[in-house]
């Protein structure tokens, strides 16, 4: 179990600029003694995002890196390789405590970057090409789109962020990422940070339980 006060090598692989606050900056804020890595495969380029990315990880006491996988509106398919090789690029090593990233389904409804990451850091730890005790992928749900993502029901951990957490992580989408109150982000933005822990059963390497609370 990895818990506030131990210090742990943590990597976050994320879809966009801003997936890593939304969904678990609100940890990342809480365990100051863990050496988070963001890996970020979309946006590299995005002269607005990415280096407001690169301020985020200062305040979240993060590292990263950035690619720039296709992120048009059509949200064509990329092959599965190209996705996983992309995440091996960016990541400093090979090993780590705890990997983070997205759930199978996304956040919410729909966003295929964020499903085939998803799909591609499983098959990399299930693999053992990752390593890593624990997989913990956010667990978010909107009804098909019917109200702003919220923690699903399946989840094994919900974190109910302090007050001054909770600030810190509005600050960084409304102020270094810069949006509005009225956007979506900004009004999405979860005080209940949510995960559910990959199974067990999906790997293949030798298991040692490392847990996120």
């Amino acid at each position: 179990m990895i818990d506030s006060n131990e210090a742990a090598r943590v990597a976050v692989i994320v879809a966009h600029p801003d997936d890593e606050v939304l969904w678990c900056g609100g940890l990342l804020l809480s365990r100051p003694r863990w050496h988070p890595f963001v890996a970020c495969l979309c946006r590299g380029r995005d002269a607005d995002r990415a280096p407001r990315f690169r301020r985020a990880l200062e305040r979240l006491g993060a590292t990263g890196a950035m690619a720039d996988l296709d992120d048009g509106p059509g949200q064509d398919p990329v092959p599965a390789g190209t996705v996983r090789a992309l995440i091996l690029s960016l990541l400093p090593g090979r090993d780590f405590d705890l990997i983070l990233t997205h759930s199978l389904q996304g956040e919410y409804t729909r966003h295929r970057r964020h499903e085939e990451i998803a799909a591609a850091v499983r098959t990399l730890w299930a693999d053992g090409v990752l390593k890593a005790g624990s997989l913990w992928g956010f667990a978010y749900e909107d009804g098909g789109g019917a109200y702003l993502p919220k923690a699903a029901p399946e989840a094994s951990l919900v974190l109910e962020l302090p007050e001054l957490i909770w600030a810190e992580k509005r600050r960084l989408i409304t102020e270094v990422y810069n949006y509005p109150e009225t956007s979506w982000e900004a009004r999405t933005t979860p005080r209940r940070e949510a995960f559910l822990e990959a199974p067990r059963a999906a790997r293949r390497g030798p298991s040692q339980e490392v847990t996120p609370s």
